[in-house]
């Protein structure tokens, strides 16, 4: 959520911030905003709205100038507006702040500076610290931006640059991401690497209680609370602008759940023997011993990526035979949960800046367990603090509604279920043989179940209009069925939910009435029977049934209305599939409702305060 991008160097500042914050759209926002040094006074244009509002603006009215931050505004405190817009400033003009987080005792500083004199002029929390730091300036902005910081709580990301001192910008970070880009004779400030990778590959990426000093020529790190100097090495970041682009597709959601099948295969790539014998994990190495050791295993994460821990629950029980709980990770840390050193505990973050799943990692790190992260962001914070990373190899992923990434991290459950099982020998030899010949195979099988593209655009366009649907499914995909119903919530913002099939009879078929459309994943051939009943249950209601199931399952299309095919596969592996349907589903009802589909309203793609 929000988006922040900030220049120093020779360079004309404007540009450069507004084609940063392009690179950020994709977190959501509702207003845009840039402060520059014009050589004489910081000046401010921002607005409510996309965008495209503030470049028009801007092209009206040029600022010049080579110092300057730039923000886009999810609203937290007060309701999007120009006012409480970002830059802000204090009462002068003087200081400029941008922010991203949240600052839990702002009450009270505003209080203090109220009774100082002081005039507000948003509802934000974030122009109290604008005035802050102007009171406490003394002729050092570095000094007046610590001692700022050392009387805020809550989780910031912040970029500070003032009329008094135009040859630097001082950013810091406490649980919000916030990044460094560094060039030459010029450096940048982003919240997220996309922003500055136009310009340079080399990143600073600041951790939790750290400040940097920016110049044109030079960065330097401390740490806030000791204003002790750090060194850092640069991170070279290793993928272009270019897969951030469209590549001809109209949103970046379609071309995303087109890459799919080149994000299994790079996820894949590596962590299979030569023979396709065996799982190589070499990035998770315990011991035989150590893993024996575990009793329990917990996968704490939230949204899109908890649905994917639903699968590697399935996964690993079946194939490893360890007991999962799955647990979201926002109510994780305030239930005290049971852990132990016998707990191995996985965390699930596709932009690993998720800041309840990183507090679900810390307290349970205190209370002693291993934590392996599942995070499609090498050097992100979860990346950094977990004990052992599994990295999803998903490339960029620009659309608020995330598929590839959580495919990614499906697959890489599949690697560790299979892993586990291979260590723990619950599996004899020649089933995980086929289970990873199987597993190979998915690529090229997700491949095929892209092809009914046009046959799922029809089927959207006749939902559009109705008020309700309804997903079911048993077993595994019951799991399926959670995301199919999040994913198209989030972008058409038509009510769905998903039901264990079973349930129906308990209360829910209630809500089934003529014309209702219900979609019923069939994959689970132990389960058939169960659920072709629960479908005549709906269609005894007048429910209208669009059934996702394997190749060959001819005889399931005398029970429903219609019918969506995908490779045949073994039933651990058929999650993979299924969901491809069900994100086609929602982009081409949201494209057909005209909403837009990349920045659906009211969210953000990494939800960084808790």
């Amino acid at each position: 959520m929000c988006g922040i991008v900030g220049y120093i160097g020779e360079r004309q500042a404007q540009q450069i911030l507004t084609n940063g914050l392009q690179k950020l759209e994709y977190r959501g926002y509702d207003s845009a905003g840039v402060a520059i040094f014009n050589g004489e006074k910081m000046e401010i244009c921002k607005s409510k709205g996309r965008l495209a509002v503030l470049e028009e603006r801007l092209v009206q009215s040029p600022i010049r100038g080579s110092l300057g931050i730039g923000h886009t505004r999810w609203a937290t405190h007060g309701r999007p507006s120009d006012e409480n817009s970002h830059p802000h400033t204090d009462e002068s003009g003087k200081f400029s702040v941008v922010h991203n987080g949240i600052i839990e005792n702002y009450l009270e500083i505003k209080q203090e500076l109220l009774d100082h004199g002081v005039t507000f002029t948003s509802e934000t929390d974030t122009e109290v610290i604008a005035h802050l730091i102007a009171v406490l300036y003394e002729g050092d902005l570095v000094a007046a931006v610590r001692n700022a910081v050392l009387r805020m709580r809550g989780a910031y990301a912040l970029g500070v640059v003032c009329e008094y001192e135009p040859d630097k910008m001082v950013a810091v970070r406490l649980a919000s991401p916030l990044i460094i880009g560094v060039g030459k004779g010029e450096n940048f400030i982003g919240s997220d690497i996309s922003a500055v990778l136009e310009h340079t590959r080399d990143i600073v990426i600041l951790e939790d209680g750290e400040m940097a000093v920016l110049k044109k020529d030079s960065v330097s790190l401390m740490k806030v609370e000791t204003s002790e100097p750090l060194q850092r090495e640069l991170f070279r970041v290793d993928w272009n602008v270019e897969q951030t682009e469209k590549d001809g597709f109209e949103h970046f959601m379609l071309k995303e759940i087109y890459e799919q099948p080149n994000a299994f295969r790079n996820t894949l790539l590596n962590r299979i023997d030569e023979d396709g014998k065996q799982i190589v994990l070499k990035d998770f190495p315990l011991r035989p011993e150590q893993i024996n050791r575990f009793e329990k295993i917990f996968i704490v994460a939230c949204g899109t990526a908890y649905h994917a821990g639903l699968i590697g629950k399935n996964v690993i029980e079946e194939l490893a035979r360890i007991p999962v709980e799955v647990d979201v990770a926002s109510e994780f840390r305030y239930r005290r949960p049971i852990i132990s050193e016998k707990t191995l505990v996985i965390v699930v973050s596709q932009s690993g800046e998720t800041a309840d799943t990183l507090a679900a990692l810390r307290e349970s790190q205190r209370l002693g367990a291993k934590v392996l992260a599942i995070t499609n962001v090498q050097g992100s914070s979860i990346a950094r603090e977990a004990d052992y990373v599994l990295a999803t190899f998903a490339g960029p992923e620009i659309a608020v509604a995330s598929t590839k990434a959580y495919t990614s991290q499906v697959i890489v459950f599949y690697l560790l279920g299979l892993y586990l099982a291979q260590v723990k020998e619950t599996l004899a030899e020649t089933e995980r043989e086929c289970l990873i010949a199987n597993l190979r195979q998915l690529p090229e099988q997700a491949e095929k179940a892209l092809q009914h593209a046009d046959d799922i655009r029809v089927y959207a366009e006749s939902i559009k209009n109705h008020a309700s649907l309804f997903f079911i499914g048993r077993g595994i995909d019951y799991a399926v069925a959670l995301e199919g119903s999040l994913k198209l919530k989030e972008i058409s913002y038509l009510h769905s939910e998903a039901y264990a099939a079973g349930e129906l009879k308990h209360g829910t078929l209630a809500l089934i009435e003529e014309g209702t459309p219900v979609i019923a994943l069939v994959t689970q051939k132990e389960l058939e029977e169960k659920m072709v009943s629960n479908i005549t249950e709906v269609k005894a209601r007048g429910g209208n049934v669009l059934a996702i199931t394997l190749e060959g399952n001819v005889e399931l299309h005398r029970n429903v209305d219609e019918v969506c095919f995908v490779p045949a596969t073994l039933p651990v592996f058929t999650p993979i599939l299924t969901v491809i349907p069900l994100q086609l589903i929602s982009y081409y009802t949201s494209l057909a409702l005209g909403n837009d589909v990349d920045k659906p309203r009211n969210l953000a793609k990494s939800v960084t305060v808790e």
